[in-house]
């Protein structure tokens, strides 16, 4: 599959602070990868970066095949940049501030940006001056969204924006995606990571600490199954890929809960049930589980 960003190996320091050590990134034409990580683990200068706002101290990165530092102008050409805090012209209005974002890209888009304010709900005749943050993002994202950019970076794109906003966003991705769009997603919002991502990379002090698919991801991280019964048996904590068991009593019974591996996990659900077990639930790990579960060494 075509890679619309590769990079490897990316160092980045600002003075005695590492903000990128080694990092693996790649993003596939068409998908949707979710760019995870807490404050400070790097997300912003890895896309930074990739934007030719700043020049990588050692690794390699493309974008579209052309270097992000010395191709910048043709690489800006075939992308849309939303950041997590829009600044805009104070005296426009957010109309006219979309269409100065749009006619730098040298394009119209006026038939997709007029439906995008409507869907948004974005009044674009106030001054760009009284718009909360919410509103400010709503500017960047419609500039963004109505233009033909082959790739979004997206860092933070929701940031102020309420639930039925996110929603709408969300439809949007979408769409795009549909039309082979490529999208960057940075977001502290794992259900919206959950909801659109075709993969997952997860930041740790500057490096890829996994990246997968959410079915890869959770593989990885183990499935909790729970299971109610009289007498727990020792065959269930010896088995091989079971972790994390824990008993407390309920009803006059027991209730065992562990994590077991997708190998693991047949056996494990058939020892219970042959010892009797009722109300059995298998539950696969969800996002915050397994981004959690990545930043429990350092907790």
């Amino acid at each position: 599959m075509e890679l619309v960003v590769d990079a490897q190996g990316l160092v980045k320091r600002f003075g005695k602070v590492i903000a990128l050590d080694g990092l693996d990134l790649v993003v596939r034409r068409g998908e949707v990868l979710g760019f995870l990580g807490p404050n400070g683990a790097g997300k912003t200068t890895a896309i930074r970066g990739l934007l030719g706002q700043l020049r990588f101290d050692k690794g390699t990165a493309t974008v579209f095949g052309g270097d992000p530092w010395r191709d910048t102008i043709a690489i800006h050409e075939r992308l849309s940049y939303v950041p997590g805090d829009v600044s805009l012209w104070p005296g426009l209005t957010g109309g006219e501030c979309i269409d100065a974002l749009l006619a730098f890209r040298g394009g119209d888009g006026r038939a997709k940006r007029d439906d995008l304010i409507a869907r948004f709900d974005l009044d674009p005749t106030k001054r760009a001056r009284t718009y909360s943050k919410g509103n400010r993002q709503k500017v960047a994202l419609i500039a963004a969204l109505a233009t033909d950019a082959e790739l979004l970076l997206l860092d933070e794109p929701t940031s102020g924006l309420d639930p039925l906003m996110e929603a709408q966003f969300r439809e949007c991705v979408r769409e795009a995606t549909g039309e082979g769009r490529t999208v960057l997603l940075s977001s502290h919002i794992l259900g919206e990571v959950e909801a659109l991502c075709d993969r997952v990379t997860i930041l740790r002090h500057g490096r890829a600490v996994a990246t997968g698919t959410l079915d890869d991801l959770r593989g990885q991280t183990g499935t909790t199954v729970q299971a109610t019964l009289d007498t727990i048996p020792a065959a269930a904590g010896e088995l091989a890929g079971v972790s994390a068991m824990d008993v407390h009593p309920t009803d006059g019974r027991q209730r065992f809960t562990a994590r077991a591996t997708a190998e693991a996990l047949p056996e494990l659900v058939r020892t219970l049930l042959d010892a009797g077990g009722t109300a059995l639930r298998v539950e696969p790990p969800s996002l915050d589980e397994v981004f959690l579960e990545h930043y429990e060494e350092d907790a």
